[in-house]
């Protein structure tokens, strides 16, 4: 038997391999499908199922082009209803895959079809389960993505979570090792480890979702407290991995396309496009196209796309190094931009050479910057996330969160002067080219962010723990 774990760090997302006596399952998929077709290749190995543990939201799944083209049967558990050809499980059902078995466990919570599969070895001993977003290392799904208006809240599902993890993943033995769809960094739970697998017994000690001791209602406050609206692109992804999806392969087909400077300008007018920019910051802080979004494709590209691009049918023209094409038009695609309709053929230095309108984004070391702000005469925008800024802030800063800037726009003013910071500067250079497509011109960089700052003189709030990391 072999399982292997596919991560994805951009996304926090992991894949799953099995493979025993020549056959092959593949447990939540991304969007492409070579990573998979590499093993079965490699292993001489047919794939008979591709299990699906929910309906995601935060990425579309390669369920769909890996069933057409190896044959392999599409897995949900008990409720779902796709809007395709698939086996819907019913509980404790048991599928074979070569000299192992994988049992379906029905667990209802982070949404109603979530299903947590257990995988027994040859001797038929529990050895692993994939619990989707059911169980995290460390943390709980969050039960709030599938609220339907009328009819289920989030503490009903927040209720049907507590009793899925008590009535079947935590009886399991101590040794059965814990396999999530995601870690750190994704905005499917709150505040996940930065492991990636976990054994159960771990887990039911230092797993605040599984204290033996919980009551129902101790638990669902507890896994509600510190939400904050979820990505505005979640459901539409959901509804794409329900109801199906364009092939990846004429996705990327339509995206690859080398335009020159001249069809690349006709494309933008004629199709009301979306420009983005996916250099390094640093690279795109010193010249870029007016009215163009930067979203560097070196950092967590695909979950920003999704947090700020507000319509997945957006025609969107990019900007990337020539080597980092394919790659940026799969990584949209990971998250339902399917619209990509091509590049700038030589990057921003074609643009440039030809003598078309460039411009620029001011900057200003930390140091520098300490010396003048007294929380009083300049503006300071910290675009970190709420809990983030909530545990510690330059005092006199004001919150304005990248995740929310298209809602929290009339906030600021375009007359004003505005400093921005994050981190280290990936979220503040977006949120930069943001306000400047919109109109907001008066803009300077803190160069370092956050971090930098720390290494100044300027006074900061009282660090206090972070409970949330959304």
């Amino acid at each position: 038997m072999k399982v292997e774990q596919l991560y994805t760090g951009c996304l926090a997302e992991a894949a799953y391999y099995i493979e025993s006596n020549g056959e092959a399952a593949v447990i939540d998929p991304l969007r492409e499908t070579e990573p998979y077709l590499e093993r079965l290749k490699a292993d001489n190995a047919k794939l008979k199922f591709v299990f699906e543990t929910h309906f995601h939201a935060d990425f579309v799944s390669g369920h769909l082009d890996l069933a057409k083209e190896t044959g392999a049967t599409i897995v949900y558990g008990p409720t779902a209803q796709p809007n395709f050809k698939a086996h819907v499980a019913a509980d404790n059902e048991v599928l074979k895959v070569g000299n192992v078995t994988i049992q379906i466990l029905h667990t209802p919570g982070h949404t109603m079809e979530s299903t947590t599969y257990l995988l027994k070895d040859e001797n038929g001993k529990d050895f692993a389960i994939f619990t989707g977003d059911t169980l995290f290392i460390g943390d709980v799904g969050r039960p709030d993505l599938a609220i339907k208006q009328g009819e289920i809240t989030e503490r009903d599902l927040a209720g049907f979570l507590f009793d899925s993890l008590r009535n079947r993943i935590m009886p399991l033995n101590d040794d059965v090792i814990v396999y999530p769809n995601h870690g750190a960094g994704s905005a499917c739970g709150k505040k996940m480890s930065k492991e990636t697998w976990s054994y159960l017994g771990d887990q039911k000690k230092f797993n605040y979702a599984l204290r033996a001791d919980m009551t129902r209602e101790e638990f669902v406050t507890e896994v509600l407290t510190g939400l904050v609206p979820p990505p505005q692109y979640f459901p539409k992804n959901a509804v794409m991995n329900k109801m199906g999806y364009e092939s990846i392969k004429e996705v990327r087909e339509r995206g690859e396309q080398a335009l020159s400077v001249r069809a690349f300008k006709a494309a933008w007018e004629g199709n009301e496009a979306l420009v983005l920019d996916t250099r390094p910051q640093d690279v795109f802080v010193k010249g870029f196209i007016p009215g163009s979004i930067f979203i560097g494709i070196d950092d967590t590209f695909a979950p920003w796309v999704g947090a700020l691009i507000t319509d997945l049918k957006t025609p969107i023209l990019f900007i990337a190094d020539e080597d980092k094409v394919e790659e940026v038009v799969t990584r949209l695609a990971r998250v339902g931009y399917d619209n990509a309709i091509g590049y700038l053929e030589g990057g921003f230095e074609a643009w440039k050479n030809e003598g078309e309108e460039v411009d620029t984004l001011d900057e200003v070391a930390a140091e520098e910057f300490s010396k003048k702000f007294d929380g009083i005469n300049l503006n300071l925008l910290d675009v970190r996330r709420a809990s983030e800024y909530a545990t510690e802030h330059v005092v006199g800063a004001t919150n304005f969160p990248l995740d929310f800037i298209n809602k929290n726009m009339s906030e600021v003013d375009r007359d004003t002067k505005y400093y921005l910071h994050c981190a280290g500067g990936y979220r503040s250079v977006i949120a930069a080219s943001i306000l400047k497509s919109r109109g907001f011109h008066n803009l300077v960089n803190i160069q370092g962010g956050y971090k930098a700052i720390c290494e100044t003189a300027l006074p900061r709030t009282e660090h206090v723990e972070q409970v949330t990391e959304l």
